[in-house]
């Protein structure tokens, strides 16, 4: 190990070096325009994982890419097998006027490299291949086999990784998955996350007249479809923060009085919460702290509201119709297709004839829990503690990964979700970061982890 952690260290300006190289690519899966950009960033990534000294391929498949690369060239039966899970493609950068220096153009501050995709996803899963590196380069045996699966559609829904885990599933069997997309709450502050919401998406459309109406001539004869749905919208959520769905919170799990505890260990001060949302005052469900609204608490959340002129100056109508996009961020044991049903119902329930409502089901993923007092589990937090000398944190998340899900779904393993990721890493926003002092440490608990995930899984490996 001394020698795996002095390699670390000796080699940080390369490494940083290679991540800016690696951040250049505009890896946008969402915009067309963009395909050979993803396809360029998956071969650079594959051609570094070679130099690493990973056996690697680049698979095709009907949409991006996935790179897999191994540390064996054959199975070996008696040492255990673990996964670890990345995704290259990026976010889009728009609006680009908001980026304080071009978003593809890596730079780094107060030790801190600014450039799209550096903490979602690249730095995350680039500092597991430097651990690894440095166990390869300096000739340490490593105590299990590790195979790398980085995709490159997971911010379009990854909806190729499914099919590929089941035609792979044989060679892809393991012990655990590792990932490291999610995040720490503070500097020096790591954490294993537990938990993470699931989602359920919808869109209402509202329709009223058959074309826009003047509002002088026809207003107050026919119901106006922007304010009919305003009035529907409005009656999801009671002024306490409460769904008032009916059967919305009926599989809600409440939390423990361990998960209360560690909620209460979170660092938090309201005040520099508020200041860096820009809200003008909290809000959130009352009888919960931010912290638990945030991860452990389900919501309806208006995503987009459009209807009507939204040209420059007025235009005096009564719009034809009204639209809203909605998401249910949802938590163990909510149901994505049984929420939406829920919904659906109680939407056309109160909907007025004056009227027609049409609801459409969108993405859906179910929410994650694993038991954070599993032997994987614990041995992740003895490589968290070792690597950043402090007691790591036990949190949820509020966001959504689906991959875990379909991890356990096709190879039924459990997720490891190691982020080093920061509040303020502007994911998915402008100037997105990644700090520096988090993708070291994230490099050092990396090779910490794999001696602690074999002894922890060892028992089980015969009998697999």
């Amino acid at each position: 190990m001394k020698k795996v952690l002095t390699y670390l260290k000796s080699n940080q300006t390369r490494f940083v070096g290679e991540l800016a190289e690696y951040l250049k690519f505009p890896s946008v899966s969402a915009q067309p325009k963009h395909s050979k950009d993803v396809k360029s960033c998956a071969n650079w990534l594959a051609n570094h994982c070679r130099v690493i000294g990973l056996k690697t391929k680049v698979v095709s498949t009907a949409g991006h890419p996935i790179v897999v690369a191994t540390t064996f060239v054959k199975r070996n039966s008696k040492l255990p097998h673990f996964l670890v899970y990345g995704h290259y493609d990026v976010q889009p950068p728009e609006p680009l006027d908001l980026w304080k220096t071009p978003p593809f153009q890596p730079r780094i501050v107060d030790g801190q490299i600014y450039a799209r995709g550096a903490s979602d996803n690249k730095g995350q899963h680039f500092a597991h291949l430097k651990a690894v590196e440095s166990y390869l380069k300096t000739g340490t045996p490593l105590p299990c086999e590790i195979t790398f699966v980085i995709e490159g559609e997971e911010e379009v829904g990854s909806e190729q990784l499914e099919p590929f885990l089941e035609r792979n599933s044989s060679a892809l069997a393991c012990d655990a998955v590792v990932i490291s997309d999610t995040g720490m709450p503070g500097k020096g502050r790591p954490a294993l996350t537990y938990a993470l919401r699931g989602i359920a998406a919808l869109e209402l459309l509202v329709h009223g007249p058959a074309k826009d109406l003047h509002s002088g001539i026809y207003g107050g004869s026919v119901e106006n479809p922007a304010m009919a749905l305003c009035v529907l919208l409005a009656k999801l959520r009671d002024a306490r923060g409460r769904i008032l769905v009916p059967g919305f919170y009926d599989r809600v799990v409440l939390l423990s009085r361990l998960e209360r505890r560690q909620f209460s260990r979170l660092p938090f001060d309201a005040a520099s919460f508020q200041k860096l949302l820009g809200s003008p005052k909290l809000f959130g469900e009352s009888g919960f702290t931010s912290n638990e609204q945030r991860s452990a608490r389900p919501t309806i959340e208006i995503n987009g509201l459009t209807s009507g002129y939204q040209g420059e100056g007025s235009k005096t109508i009564v719009p034809a119709w009204a639209r809203a996009k909605l998401t249910c961020r949802l938590v163990p044991d909510q149901r994505p297709a049984e929420i939406a049903k829920l919904l659906k119902q109680f939407l056309r329930k109160i909907c007025p004839p004056t009227v027609r409502l049409v609801v459409s089901q969108g993405h859906g993923a179910e929410p994650y829990l694993v038991s954070p007092e599993s032997r994987a589990a614990r041995a992740a937090l003895h490589a968290l503690k070792s690597a950043f000398g402090s007691e790591p944190y036990l949190i949820r998340e509020g966001g959504s990964i689906p991959i875990v899900n379909q991890f356990k779904r096709v190879l039924g393993v459990e997720s490891l979700l190691l982020g080093l990721a920061l509040p303020d890493d502007n994911l998915h926003s402008p100037n997105e970061k990644f700090d520096l002092d988090c993708f070291f440490g994230g490099m050092r608990m990396g090779a910490h982890l794999w001696p602690e995930l074999a002894e922890a899984v060892r028992p089980s490996v015969n009998g697999r």
